[in-house]
């Protein structure tokens, strides 16, 4: 991040304030979306963040760290948001029928909806850290800091978060296994 750009948005230029979103939304966006596992509300949750970063910016002590405190805020505002609206929500896309043979089979898509699946019965702390370690590809110390929380605690939330799982894809195949046995 460019740290010339982030002291003149702390300063009050719209401009440069409007640059700065457009380089890091997609990426915050991303992080909401998987996060919350529902693109609308997770537009809504991008909008309340990018509303706050403007609001706080002058306030922010170091513009190195400009990308850990947005997702920050962007990470709050899950918090904040996840419990009043417990809805779920499907994503139905048209997938254009003149796609290469290739591009997915039974197996991968059978695969994403248990991994959504599983990915929803996490606590939103537990999917934010993971979110952050697997997806951005921070460091669990960064992590931690970025959260506000103990390494520790960063650490055990991946666990838990990986363990469940591979308690929810052992339990899905295990399923599968079963009612194959009785088709057969």
């Amino acid at each position: 991040m460019d740290r010339d750009l982030v002291e003149r948005a702390r300063s009050g230029d719209q401009e440069a304030f409007a640059d700065l979103v457009h380089q890091v939304s997609d990426h915050l966006f991303g992080v909401a979306r998987r996060i919350l596992r529902d693109p609308e509300l997770s537009e809504d949750v991008l909008q309340n963040t990018l509303v706050t970063m403007w609001r706080k910016l002058p306030h922010l002590r170091e513009p190195d760290r400009f990308e850990a405190w947005a997702y920050r805020i962007l990470v709050n505002a899950c918090y904040a948001d996840a419990p009043r609206n417990r809805r779920w929500a499907a994503t139905v896309r048209v997938i254009p029928v003149d796609w290469p043979d290739d591009v997915d089979d039974i197996a991968s898509i059978s695969d994403r909806d248990e991994l959504e699946q599983a990915f929803r019965c996490l606590p939103l702390d537990q999917r934010a850290v993971f979110m952050l370690h697997h997806h951005v590809g921070l460091p669990l110390v960064t992590v931690a800091e970025t959260l506000g929380i103990p390494d520790g605690t960063a650490r055990s939330r991946l666990h838990y978060a990986t363990r469940a799982l591979r308690t929810a894809f052992e339990a899905s195949r295990a399923q599968a296994r079963i009612q194959d046995g009785r088709s057969a």
